[in-house]
């Protein structure tokens, strides 16, 4: 049976009750009460979803809801999983969402240029990667941007380190490069299959990255064992899992649905299907600022570039180029600003037609403009 589905079991195994009324061990806090009038209907928490049906958490326990027609013409939030929202007094229907604290996000996979919300409101992001060749730092980087995007505090955990030895792997070198990626970041090394309890395997420095009542996502590859991570976590098979293909080591879809779980320490936790495309999604009148944020070494090189409108690719006085920075890391740095230019002029009518008319404007010999005399 589809886990989402109404009739399925809960994917939490302790609801609210209606004699602990209490909201807060699930996120609740004053930025959302401080929404509510007192004409507002119940409110509640997006625990799953499944083909327009939502499973929310409440005060008077687990509610299997609708979206109300209003809510549907009116263009407003679309509930997401880890969202709050106002159900009806009288039924069990959606009429609002709560303004979101964060927000994780990507392009859909597709043409068109819409947003695919992943995860609301959630504190932690943990970027799962595995070291039986998923390791791949420029799209860890790509994470690293997403979470800076969202609003959440990423922390990175290299799972499989129980296969480093095998393949010849450098562990501790991984993880300190991995911590270059971005200042200050966490780097967590851990071995979830493996694991018969969570000492000695990393896990048990999982729990330590929240305080009880935030919300954390499990986001990353197929098959790189983020809902074994959970499962473990839980001390309990909640979640499905299939091994990864051995002639490649590729993951195969197992989590196909966004759930959310209460984990024994109060916190909660979101198991995310596997992502096959990373697209960016940033907010249109600043759509830079997260990826700047997430290559601050690149950022603070380029300040003395000799011009404003340098590129890094072959300008005379290029401090970024001097520095010799990794030639992919900068690459891919290069790769997502194109990236995020492209989804502004897609997402900014004004920028629109400013390309447009660029483009058919007359050719004219481009100028840069230097920061300083050059002499």
């Amino acid at each position: 049976m589809h886990p989402e589905s109404p009739d399925s079991a809960s994917p939490n195994p302790a609801p609210p009750r209606p004699e602990d009324p209490s909201l807060e061990p699930f996120g609740w806090s004053t930025f959302f009460a401080g929404q509510l009038t007192a004409t507002d209907g119940l409110p509640g928490r997006v625990a799953s979803s499944n083909h327009g049906r939502f499973l929310v958490w409440t005060e008077a326990g687990e509610i299997d809801a609708g979206v109300s027609g209003a809510l549907r013409k009116s263009g407003s939030l679309w509930p997401a999983v880890g969202d709050w929202v106002l159900l009806r007094p009288d039924g069990p229907v959606i009429d609002r969402v709560l303004n979101r604290k964060t927000k994780l996000s990507r392009k859909q996979p597709e043409r068109e240029v819409r947003e695919q919300v992943l995860a609301a409101n959630i504190d932690v992001l943990f970027i799962v990667s595995g070291l039986d060749r998923d390791y791949n730092p420029r799209r860890i980087e790509r994470f690293l941007v997403m979470a800076n995007e969202s609003g959440a505090r990423p922390v990175v955990l290299l799972n499989k380190s129980d296969l480093a030895a095998a393949l010849s792997l450098d562990l501790d070198a991984i993880v300190a490069g991995t911590r270059q990626l971005s200042p200050g970041i966490t780097v967590i090394p851990i071995s979830a299959l493996s694991a018969t309890s969570f000492s000695g395997h990393g896990l048990d420095a999982i729990p330590a990255q929240l305080a009880p009542g935030q919300t954390a996502a499990l986001i990353g590859s197929s098959g790189v064992g983020k809902s074994t991570i959970l499962n473990r976590l839980l001390g309990d098979e909640r979640q499905a899992t299939t091994a990864v293909r051995a002639s490649d080591q590729r993951g195969r879809h197992t989590t196909t649905t966004r759930q959310l779980f209460v984990m024994p320490g109060g916190w909660l936790l979101m198991d995310l299907p596997g992502l096959r495309e990373i697209q960016l999604w940033a907010n249109p009148t600043e759509p830079t600022d997260n990826l700047e944020a997430s290559f601050e070494d690149i950022q603070a090189l380029a300040a003395n570039c000799r011009f404003r409108d340098c590129t890094h690719t072959a300008e005379p006085g290029c401090a970024v180029l001097a520095a010799h920075l990794d030639s992919a890391r900068l690459a891919n740095y290069q790769k997502m600003q194109k990236e995020l230019a492209h989804l502004e002029r897609k997402t900014n009518p004004k920028l629109a037609r400013e390309a447009k008319s660029k483009a058919t404007a007359p050719d004219r010999p481009v100028r840069h403009h230097p920061k300083r005399d050059s002499s």
